[in-house]
């Protein structure tokens, strides 16, 4: 096994954690969302529609920062699968598909969930210059609502949560590896090195 780039690791490693700070400051909203009693989830919902809404009304400084911390994880993947090694393809190629799969959940649940949030068009499905429609639901026929839009984008944020903790976690394993790889070469070494000094004495 190569041994991997520590400062690629760190631009890995630092927009992973970076996000799930926000997921977790984001928690408080979705776990009651999410796992409440129904009868009492009313409040929830409009603190969480609130703060969604005060959220997509950022300023543009915002969500420029938060592409190019996006942008800084996908450099140090490219740095680290810079000529890699087949145990480096191992971890880091399955961080790498996590990652994506991260950034796929976030531009096509999260982001666009922001919009219908802070637009307030629950149900509607965007068409040509502006134009929407209500979709049926696949059960009922009925539109899907504020509170099931609400909870999707809850639960989208507690899945990019496990995703980037998978990153993390293969990260963590990489280095392990590495380590125990580089002791046990160092155990042969030494066992190689008193052999030699043992025939040299016996002579």
């Amino acid at each position: 096994m190569s041994k991997s780039s520590p400062f690629a690791t760190f631009l890995i490693i630092g927009p992973t954690c970076f996000f799930l700070g926000m997921l977790f400051s984001l928690f408080p909203y979705d776990y009651n969302v999410l796992w409440a009693v129904p009868e009492s989830r009313e409040p929830y919902f409009n603190l969480l529609e609130n703060h969604l809404k005060f959220l997509h009304a950022s300023p543009p400084l915002i969500p420029r920062i938060l592409n190019i911390v996006i942008g800084t994880g996908l450099l140090g993947f490219i740095v680290k699968l810079y000529k890699p090694s087949e145990a480096n393809m191992l971890f880091d190629g399955a961080s790498l598909v996590l990652y994506m799969i991260g950034v796929t959940v976030y531009i096509a649940n999260i982001v666009k969930g922001l919009r219908v949030v802070s637009a307030g068009t629950y149900g509607q499905m965007e068409l040509v210059e502006g134009e929407t429609i209500p979709p049926p639901d696949p059960i009922n026929g009925e539109m899907i609502g504020r509170e099931d839009s609400l909870r999707v984008l809850a639960a989208s944020n507690t899945i990019l949560a496990l995703v980037l903790v998978g990153v993390l976690v293969l990260q963590a394993g990489q280095w392990y590896a590495q380590r125990k790889e580089e002791a046990e070469i160092a155990e042969m070494d030494r066992i190689a090195a008193e052999k030699k000094n043992g025939s040299k004495k016996k002579q």
